[in-house]
């Protein structure tokens, strides 16, 4: 029985959103929707969600977008449990978390997958802005490689920590801000940097190109509009001249994100 069957003669069915994500397992999981403010039944709503799905235990209502340096939301807890730790299973790894606490996207389950899937054994890798360390947890337990994740959010920090225990793989962990926590022993060691912050990746590509051994490959992750991607990559061209030169490798849709706006990967490599 879908939402809409059970909210049946509910009038303003237009506000009963269709789809929205589920951060969890199948004993506990979290609910995030999306109402609008003049929607005065969204209770009915959350409770409707907590009988659909016996595994959600708490709804949570987005309040705010994404916001400061952590990338986390204002949330509303529309109905449920007040406890919103969670453990998200995913590519066959264990992610602890609190979606109130931490960035973290189960839409973007599948790019971890792809370029997990791409990488190859021995490499090492670098991941930026690493959050609970869904990106090198994944690698690492797919790929037999070295893999550094840097992120500045301690909240997050502790869960890549307990995360990296949790699914039993190596990888080093680095807390800071990639501006300065860049050092010496960075330059030139990394055969891949994967850049998932598509709000400001492009700030950092000093940053990734000091990472990089010559012949690295770079996977930015942009926002753009599609008739504005060009102008995305010119300026990365025009970040790099100092750096010397790159070669475009392909430019890949990942997924929508806003009206005629998408998000994008970049990926380059250095000559």
């Amino acid at each position: 029985m879908s939402i809409h069957d059970l909210l049946k003669g509910l009038n303003e069915k237009g506000y009963i959103p269709r789809a929205f994500d589920i951060i969890g397992n199948k004993e506990k999981a979290v609910a995030i929707i999306e109402i609008p403010d003049s929607f005065k039944k969204k209770k009915m709503i959350a409770e409707a969600i907590l009988r659909q799905h016996k595994n959600v235990k708490t709804v949570l209502e987005k309040k705010s977008p994404r916001k400061g340096v952590f990338r986390i939301r204002s949330y509303r807890i529309l109905a449920g449990d007040k406890n919103t730790e969670v453990i998200h299973k995913e590519s066959s790894c264990l992610f602890m978390l609190d979606p109130r606490k931490v960035y973290f996207s189960p839409r973007e389950g599948t790019e971890r997958e792809r370029i997990a899937n791409i990488i190859d054994s021995n490499e090492n890798i670098m991941v930026f802005f690493a959050g609970i360390g869904a990106f090198p947890i994944v690698i690492a337990k797919k790929k037999r490689c070295s893999v550094t994740g840097i992120e500045i959010n301690p909240k997050a920090v502790y869960y890549f920590r307990k995360n990296a225990e949790m699914n039993k793989v190596d990888v080093k962990i680095v807390k800071g801000d990639v501006k300065k926590v860049i050092s010496k022993e960075y330059n030139e060691k990394f055969d891949r940097v994967i850049m998932p912050l598509p709000e400001s990746s492009t700030n950092f590509l000093k940053e990734a190109i000091y990472c990089l051994k010559k012949g690295g490959t770079c996977h930015l992750y942009c926002f753009s509009k599609e008739d504005a991607l060009k102008d995305v990559v010119k300026r990365i061209e025009e970040n790099l001249e100092e750096q010397g030169r790159i070669e475009l490798i392909s430019i890949q849709k990942v997924l929508p994100w806003g009206p005629k706006i998408f998000k994008y990967r970049i990926d380059f490599r250095i000559l």
